[in-house]
């Protein structure tokens, strides 16, 4: 296909969400020729330096502080099966630039969706509006490289994996389940994976770039007993490149997938009522997630309408608590190289020893708090501004076991497997959906019980954790969090958890 990228961009009506594409088309025409240096990626945005240097001027020839550019280049593949069959495939392309000018602490913003210089500079130009100097002139910076580490390394390019090479892998998992319990009626699955390019240059003259792969693979299923129908899920996602499809990996989801759903026929529900509330290792993170993650985003601490703006420095929680925002995790969904404001992603340490300790924060925020980003400033794509967001929220080990725990509670309730969740940031006041876990009378686990809400105040529970065990579990499923209309992949995780009451929905 004997086109140029930007053309075949044009020609394609890539700059639409969700755009069809097929894949023998998308395959003519990728690029693969992308190295590990910020020459490389220029080439595949089809700019330069100076066309750098340019549209960063015009983005700052009304004052402002401050002006950075993001380039991507996403392609993401689905494909999905119903009725036995793989029935659907296609795939999207997202390319552009968003181009942000920051004057104290207002921000300026505008996208274009291809990199012609027109666009830019036409783009640059409205993100400049929000400064109001007409004289100003910038001394441009020398550029300087800054490569990213690497924390998820990949063996082959999902741009090199072909439909027909993931069909197998569908088919065996759905054949696995119905295979594993006659119960089964239904089963779906889905297969996602993308690759994105991404560019990033700034003001002070910073250049750095990412490669980031992510896929997931989940099966839904659907049992019939008696009249009586049952439904789980079972899913893994990571920054993975091909690799992430074996044998085991679908052995293990049909494994899970049934088990999930198996276990529901037998669950019945609780009393309503507050009660001492046991959180498993694993998905129960979302109360990490929820109940604090967000209450600590430095946007809502700097507007002061999160309940946590004056509790920097004090005490939260028990001594033997530490919560962690990490972007550090090997291959892990919510791991990044940098964020979408350039900066090397690390392990944020939240609260030390009870003791809130940072915020999450993005550049705007770190500025205003005199404290260095902390990696955190995350955006769904390049016509969105970055925000402080999370990566991957979780407990670290405390001194308990978790039959130690489950032993202490006289009257409660186990949880293991959620759902969603939600939170009101200003007071702090959260729900969660429970899908499954159990009754705990005397020491010991009773009735199972299935589909509940959990309800209660993030600080408060904080406060009221009274037992971490050392078991703690990361989360691998297709997570994604909502914030501001945006929607990024993230990673929860929490060792088994005593909290002293929380208030559990069920039946009167």
């Amino acid at each position: 296909m004997n086109l140029e990228r930007r053309e075949f961009i044009r020609l394609s009506g890539v700059t639409v969400i969700g755009t069809m594409v097929s894949h023998a088309l998308f395959n003519s025409c990728k690029n693969t020729t992308v190295t590990s240096n910020a020459a490389g990626y220029m080439e595949h945005f089809e700019v330069t330096p100076e066309q750098i240097r340019k549209v960063i001027a015009a983005a700052l020839e009304k004052g402002a502080d401050y002006a950075d550019l993001y380039f991507e280049h996403t392609i993401s593949n689905n494909s999905s099966l119903q009725d036995k069959q793989v029935n659907s495939a296609y795939s999207d392309i997202t390319y552009g630039v968003g181009i942000r000018v920051l004057k104290g602490y207002q921000t300026g913003f505008a996208y274009a969706e291809n990199t012609s210089m027109e666009s830019m500079i036409r783009a640059a130009k409205t993100a400049a509006s929000i400064a109001d100097n007409t004289s100003s002139v910038w001394n441009a910076a020398a550029i300087a490289e800054m490569p990213p580490p690497a924390y998820y390394n990949i063996v082959s390019s999902w741009e090199d994996f072909q439909i027909k090479d993931k069909i197998p892998f569908i088919t065996s998992l759905n054949d696995k389940i119905f295979a594993g319990d006659s119960k089964v009626t239904k089963v779906n699955i889905s297969l996602s994976d993308s690759t994105s390019y991404i560019l990033f240059a700034n003001s002070e003259g910073m250049v750095s770039w990412d490669y980031r792969p992510l896929a997931y693979l989940s099966a839904r299923t659907v049992m019939e007993e008696n009249g009586r129908i049952e439904s789980s899920s079972a899913s893994r996602s990571f920054r993975k490149g091909s690799e992430f499809l074996t044998p085991e990996l679908v052995d293990e989801l049909a494994a899970e997938a049934i088990e999930k759903t198996v276990r529901m026929f037998e669950a019945g529900k609780p009393k309503a009522g507050e009660m001492e509330v046991v959180m498993a290792a694993g998905s129960s993170g979302i109360l990490l997630h929820e109940a604090m993650g967000h209450s600590f985003e430095a946007d809502f601490n700097r507007k002061g309408s999160s309940i946590f703006s004056d509790r920097m420095g004090k005490k939260v929680a028990e001594n033997f608590i530490t919560i962690v925002d990490d972007g550090t995790l090997p291959n892990d969904r919510g791991s990044l190289n940098i964020d979408d404001e350039g900066i090397k992603t690390e392990k944020t340490v939240l609260v030390s020893n009870g003791v809130l300790t940072s915020y999450i924060h993005d550049r705007l925020s770190a500025k205003f708090y005199s404290v260095a980003p902390t990696g955190n400033g995350r955006r769904q794509d390049f016509r969105n501004m970055p925000i402080p967001r999370m990566r991957s929220t979780y407990m670290e080990n405390g001194p308990h076991k978790r039959d130690e725990i489950i032993a202490s509670v006289k009257k409660g309730i186990l949880v293991e497997d959620f759902s969603n969740g939600q939170v009101n940031i200003g007071p702090g006041d959260f729900t969660f959906f429970v899908k499954y876990g159990y009754i705990i009378e005397n020491g010991k686990l009773a009735m199972p019980v299935k589909d509940i809400n959990i309800i209660g105040n993030g600080p408060q529970a904080l406060a009221d954790i009274e037992m971490v065990a050392d078991d703690r579990k990361i989360d691998c499923g297709t997570w994604t969090c909502g914030k501001d209309g945006q929607g990024v992949p993230v990673s929860m995780g929490l060792p088994t958890v005593k909290i002293k009451k929380l208030t559990v929905g069920g039946i009167s």
